[in-house]
C-alpha cells in the first residue's frame, strides 16, 4: 500500500504535499510603469515562524527552498485589495502542493484607486503573473505549464473570466445605471463624477487572453451582466463560481447568474446561505474589523472563519479535479 501511495503522489493529477509552506515577495517588471508587487506561496520542507502580512500573520517559511517538482500553478486576482487579500486560500493552495501566485493590481488596490476604472489592466497584470511565474521566478523548472489555474474575488473574478477568453461589453453599464441607480456600481460612478458612458469607448481588441489557464474558481464576480453569452463564448477552461446568497453590493441576479447562465460549459455552482459579498475574505483581525466594518462584519449566524475552512477545502479539491 505504501508504493502504491507514493506512485499516486507522483502523478500530475496529485500534488506532492510538503511539510510547510514557503512564501516569497517579488517585484514583477511592467514594462515603463513600476513593477508589479506580488507574493508566492510554494511547498518548502522548511520549517515556518509566524510572519506578518499586512494586518494579518502568516505561518510560513520566508524565501526557503521550493519541495517538489511538476507542480501546478494556480494564479490569483483580488477585488479591491492587494496580493494578499486571499492569503488563507493561497496558504491553503500551497499545503496541498500547488505554487499559488498573487498580484496587486497597480492602480486597483486598497490604496491606490488611480485606474479603477482601466479596467483591461487587470487582465493584462494577471498575464504579467504567468509570465513570470513561468519564465523568471526562480523555481519556473519546478511548475507545470500544462496545469494552470486561476482563482479570482469580485473584480478578480471579472480578470478571470476575461483572462480566460471572456470579452464584456462596458457599453452596457449606462443602461444598467439607468435601470437600476441605486446599486453600488452606478451609485460609485455618480459620486465619482464619473460618466456611466465610459465603457461605450473600450474596444474589445483591449482585453487580453491567457489560454494557459486550463481552471478557475471565482466568487462573485464583478460586472457579471457585461459579458452575455457572446462574450463568455470563447471561455474553455473548467469554472467553479461561488455566489453570496445576500450579496447586497452586487445584488442577484445581475453579477453571478447571468455568468452561470451564459458560460458555455456548465459551472460548477456553490451558492453560499447567508453569505454576503464580502465574506469571501478572511476573516478580519481586530484592528482591521474596527477600521473597516463594511467588509468585516458578516451577517448574524455566519461564521465566517468556519466557511473559510470549508471553502478552501473545497477550492483545493475543485484545482485537483480540474488540473489533472
Amino acid at each position: 500500500m505504501a508504493i502504491v501511495a507514493i506512485l499516486l503522489a507522483l502523478m500530475p493529477g496529485a500534488p506532492a504535499r510538503a511539510a510547510g509552506v514557503g512564501f516569497q515577495k517579488v517585484d514583477i517588471p511592467n514594462g515603463a510603469e513600476p513593477p508589479l508587487a506580488a507574493g508566492i506561496w510554494y511547498p518548502t520542507d522548511a520549517p515556518a515562524t509566524p510572519h506578518a502580512l499586512g494586518g494579518a500573520t502568516q505561518t510560513v517559511a520566508a524565501d526557503a527552498p521550493i519541495a517538489g517538482n511538476h507542480l501546478p500553478l494556480v494564479v490569483l486576482s483580488h477585488g479591491g485589495g492587494w496580493y494578499g487579500a486571499h492569503y488563507d486560500t493561497a496558504l491553503a493552495l500551497a499545503r496541498a502542493g500547488f505554487v499559488a501566485a498573487a498580484v496587486s493590481h497597480a492602480g486597483d488596490t486598497f490604496d491606490d484607486q488611480s485606474h479603477v476604472l482601466e479596467l483591461w489592466r487587470r487582465p493584462a497584470q494577471l498575464n504579467r503573473l504567468v509570465d513570470y511565474m513561468l519564465d523568471d521566478w526562480r523555481g519556473h523548472e519546478r511548475l507545470d505549464a500544462d496545469r494552470i489555474g486561476a482563482f479570482g474575488f469580485s473584480n478578480g473574478g471579472f480578470t478571470v473570466l476575461v483572462a480566460a477568453g471572456g470579452i464584456p461589453d462596458l457599453s452596457k453599464i449606462a443602461p444598467f445605471c439607468e435601470v437600476h441607480p441605486d446599486h453600488d456600481l452606478c451609485d460609485a460612478l455618480r459620486h465619482a463624477s464619473v460618466d456611466v458612458h465610459f465603457g461605450a469607448h473600450v474596444p474589445a481588441g483591449v482585453w487580453v487572453h491567457d489560454a494557459r489557464i486550463k481552471a478557475m474558481v471565482i466568487a462573485a464576480p464583478s460586472f457579471g451582466f457585461a459579458f452575455g453569452r457572446a462574450g463568455l463564448g470563447r471561455v474553455r477552461a473548467a469554472v467553479q463560481l461561488w455566489s453570496a446568497a445576500d450579496d447586497r453590493h452586487q445584488p442577484h441576479p445581475w453579477y453571478d447568474e447571468p455568468v452561470r447562465d451564459d458560460l458555455p460549459r456548465a459551472a460548477d455552482y456553490r451558492l453560499v446561505a447567508n453569505a454576503g459579498h464580502y465574506d469571501f475574505l478572511p476573516p478580519c483581525d481586530t484592528r482591521l474589523a474596527r477600521l473597516r466594518p463594511q467588509i468585516c462584519d458578516s451577517a448574524p449566524g455566519f461564521d465566517r472563519a468556519a466557511f473559510h475552512q470549508r471553502f478552501n477545502a473545497e477550492v483545493v479539491r475543485s484545482f485537483e479535479a480540474m488540473l489533472r
